[in-house]
């Protein structure tokens, strides 16, 4: 392999930093509770860190291996590895192209709300009706305004590219030196406050508990579709949660210093990861639980999917806690914001270094070119419910396509072509080889190579066919 100039992690803590900061985002605040609500509480929770250790670590040490064996981006490492196989880097490229601008349209969101929150918390202005009854008009009325989504867009894009210019060591490293640590003493403090509320203990019973009865039909027998649709809710959600197939891993695996462990880093950001989701779940759960009995909501509907439990269920629980609830959702938007940004950073330089590696250009450049792409991109998600609400691609707004484009055609696309390519193209050897560089000694090889070329790929695909189900409604599947 032919020696380049890359910029490369101080070290292997700010590796796992990095990676682990990926995995801190929107789709782990809002997806994860609501999976785990849907799918038994702690019966998800089980299965979901099943796959973690199982399919996740060979889905991430396969990743990390190809980008630090290459010291390319996804763009152009697969055509280093294999001439005829390039393709899978320029699919794997657009995906976080197409992800980053709507990401950074919904980190406007969450801006403007923290906004909103600082102004309820100091200034004691009412923004959202009483009890936050008005919660759900509010945002529609932002996010269907002329010019506001696409401005507070605009501010989080360009506040992630003064992140990316300053360059892997001063940029990236360091800014996640800084937000990881008060994301995390946020989040446990958020977490203290929840659990202690009168009538958690039930939220958590929930959450934590696992119940079988998402595994059991209407005529109380068990029922393997339902195992099917959990396993596959699992495995989607910690698919979004690893960064896989994201380009991003690969990217940040270029960096990666030679005599670090992949092995024993993947564990680790493994660890980091599961921590996050459970953490994520305990700050919404039971507060949700609270507000659901309290108000006589079921609670699947009030844990329900997407935007619509950060930026109008929560507002209500928030409202429903009285004179502290404006605080606690300004400290609740800070901690979004701050996870929002670390996970578009990641995406955003998973771009950066792709045209750096295709043009030779310098970082500077590459972020100009980049963040003007994605300004353009982010126009469309931005105004897409409000001045260009009325153009649909294929029945879905510009957000809502996007989404469904990446997350369910493409990622699992990429992953399971990934899993074919190193399974029985450049074979399992080839990335065992790259983990032991330095003499260390791959533990699961037996099990890593087993999972690359069998398992892996028939969950992508078995994955890839539930997702197209669920989003065009084939069959009445839904995860």
């Amino acid at each position: 392999m032919e020696k380049t100039n890359r910029a490369s992690w101080s070290g292997q803590l700010a590796f796992i930093l990095a990676a682990a900061a990926s995995a801190i985002g929107l789709g782990n605040l809002w997806r994860f509770p609501y999976l785990a609500a849907q799918y038994g509480g702690g019966t998800f929770i089980v299965v979901y860190l099943a796959l973690v250790v199982t399919l996740g670590f060979t889905l991430m040490l396969t990743e990390i291996a190809i980008g630090r064996k290459t010291q390319q981006s996804q763009l152009t490492a697969y055509s280093r590895l294999h001439r005829g196989w390039g393709f899978i880097g320029i699919l794997g490229t657009l995906i976080p192209i197409l992800i980053v601008p709507y990401y950074c349209v919904i980190g406007g969101w969450v801006i403007y709300y923290f906004k909103a929150y600082c102004q309820m918390a100091f200034a004691g202005v009412n923004l959202m009706g009483v009890a936050a009854a008005d919660s759900g008009a509010f945002f529609s009325s932002f996010i269907s305004a002329p010019f506001a989504p696409f401005g507070y867009a605009s501010i989080f894009i360009l506040a992630c590219a003064g992140v990316i210019v300053l360059g892997v060591k001063n940029g990236i490293e360091k800014s996640n030196l800084v937000m990881m640590p008060i994301l995390f003493l946020m989040a446990i403090a958020i977490c203290i406050y929840v659990v202690t509320m009168p009538g958690a203990a039930d939220g958590l019973k929930y959450y934590l508990i696992p119940n079988m009865d998402c595994l059991t039909g209407a005529d109380g027998k068990f029922s393997l579709a339902l195992l099917a649709k959990t396993l596959l809710g699992a495995t989607g959600q910690m698919f979004y949660s690893l960064s896989l197939a994201m380009g991003i891993m690969i990217t940040y695996g270029s960096y990666m210093k030679k005599d670090d462990s992949i092995e024993k880093c993947v564990r680790r950001i493994e660890i980091f990861d599961t921590l996050i989701a459970v953490l994520a779940g305990l700050m919404i759960i039971p507060v949700v639980y609270i507000f659901a009995v309290k108000t006589g909501t079921p609670v699947k509907e009030a844990m329900n999917a997407g935007p619509g439990l950060m930026f109008i269920t929560l507002p209500k629980v928030f409202a429903s806690l009285g004179a502290v609830g404006p605080w606690v959702g300004m400290a609740f938007f800070l901690l979004v914001v701050f996870a929002a940004a670390t996970s578009a950073i990641s995406l955003y330089e998973a771009c950066v270094a792709a045209v750096c590696d295709v043009l030779k250009i310098n970082r500077k450049a590459a972020t100009f070119f980049t963040g003007s792409l994605i300004l353009f991109l982010a126009t469309f998600s931005a105004l897409g419910y409000g001045a260009w609400g009325g153009v649909k691609v294929f029945g879905m707004q510009f957000l809502d396509f996007f989404d469904f484009v990446t997350n369910s055609a493409f990622m699992p696309i990429v992953a399971a072509v990934t899993c074919i390519f190193v399974g029985w193209v450049i074979k399992p050897k080839a990335i065992i080889e790259e983990c032991e560089v330095g003499s260390h000694v791959m533990k699961a090889k037996s099990f890593y190579s087993f999972m690359v070329r069998y398992l892996a790929p028939a969950l992508m695909i078995a994955l890839l066919v539930s997702e197209v189900c669920r989003a065009l409604g084939i069959g009445g599947w839904s995860i």
